[in-house]
């Protein structure tokens, strides 16, 4: 069909594709060439078609490559979970099968599984003193045993309130020790160095790298025991990040002050000269209250070459914390301070240049941004769900 048919198609071919000279010179001799609009256009053609084709090539190409992968893995999860769920209706049939075989047995074994899930409790009683803790553990805490009913129910109710309350645990655990991985990451930490502190749960000591152990002593069966292994790593880590976590200086040293000259090289204010930093400035007026970031013990009181009136609390695990400028002094060495108490009050003493807190913090003898902990504190704020 031609184009001349459709003048408006064929001017706007001819705008697109333009007649083009192509003059090609070799040993002296000038050649030339002409691409007419019609050639140009099928050789735009093929090219797009060549495109397309490798384009729909590649597509079902990565579709059998990928797609096969993915509903393998869905089909194996899906065959893993359907063995799982039809192995415990298996093993709860079985028992219920041997309690009609042996009949005088239903309230001895009925009684077992009831202990078991009591002991299960007593296991997580550590839970109970982490904020939020009550709160994710009381809708399965909170579901007494079945005191009436058949045998069987009982069993199947116990074993039920056992699944909700492991599920609890570990959801709490997890997420928790995962969020305070985070305010380490944002402290500059390495939340590994703290985390899994504690080895044992409950009375005996259980150690939670071993589900065997854990078997053993709850007289629960292996599956049972995996899942409950995988809720004590998790409490073991969000345990010792909780426990250094009370260490850290994550609390606010000044409130209602500004923040000014802060960590790292600066212009020095006296010399005008690059120097290094170690702390944070922050602005306020004379006499505002300055509070101890964490926990810990007065290990320093007095004046200090450059800082003037300082004040320094050990806090344990690592970490100190250093208070310069001050123009009062509210504690001496050997005084255990809370987090959050008032210590002194601002100044200008010392290497100063007007009233203002410098604040350190120190991490196993070396100086870090204090800016990163007062952030990682906030956020510490936020999950005390």
């Amino acid at each position: 069909m031609s184009l001349r048919r459709f003048p408006r198609l064929a001017l706007w071919f001819e705008e697109l594709f333009p007649e083009r000279h192509i003059y090609l010179r070799s040993g002296g001799e000038m050649r030339g060439f002409v691409l007419s609009t019609r050639r140009q256009m099928l050789f735009a053609l093929c090219v797009a078609a060549t495109g397309l084709w490798l384009g729909v090539s590649t597509a079902a190409t990565l579709v059998e490559i990928v797609a096969p992968g993915k509903s393998d893995q869905a089909a194996r999860n899906e065959a893993r979970y359907e063995r799982w769920i039809a192995d415990r209706d298996a093993r709860l049939s079985s028992a219920i099968a041997q309690l009609n075989a042996t009949g005088g047995s239903f309230q001895d074994l009925a009684s077992a599984v009831e202990k078991r899930h009591a002991a299960l409790a007593l296991l997580l009683t550590d839970l109970k003193g982490a904020p939020g803790a009550a709160q994710a553990l009381l809708p399965a805490l909170a579901s007494p045993p079945a005191s009436q009913g058949s045998p069987a129910q009982r069993i199947q109710a116990v074993q039920l309130n056992q699944d909700r309350l492991i599920d609890a645990a570990e959801t709490y655990a997890k997420n928790r020790a995962d969020r305070l991985k985070l305010a380490f990451r944002l402290s500059g930490l390495d939340p590994a160095v703290y985390a899994g502190a504690s080895d044992g749960l409950g009375g005996p000591l259980i150690e939670g790298k071993d589900s065997r152990a854990l078997a053993a002593v709850l007289d629960v069966d292996d599956d049972f025991a995996a899942r409950l292994q995988h809720a004590v790593s998790d409490l073991s880590d969000m345990q010792g990040l909780q426990a250094s976590e009370q260490a850290i200086p994550l609390a606010h040293p000044t409130v209602d002050t500004r923040e000014t000259s802060g960590f790292g090289v600066r212009s020095d204010p006296f010399t005008g000269e690059p120097a290094y930093h170690t702390g944070q400035d922050f602005a306020g007026a004379y006499g505002s209250p300055i509070y101890v970031t964490a926990p810990g013990v007065v290990s320093f009181t007095g004046v200090r070459s450059g800082y003037g009136n300082t004040i320094e609390v050990d806090h344990g695990h690592g970490f100190k914390t250093r208070y310069a400028h001050l123009s009062a002094i509210a504690v001496s060495v050997g005084q255990h301070v809370a987090a959050g108490q008032r210590i002194g009050a601002m100044g200008s003493t010392g290497r100063s240049t007007g009233t203002h807190l410098h604040y350190e913090v120190w991490v196993n003898g070396r100086p870090q941004n204090p800016l990163r902990f007062v952030k990682a504190g906030d956020y510490v704020q936020q999950i005390k769900f």
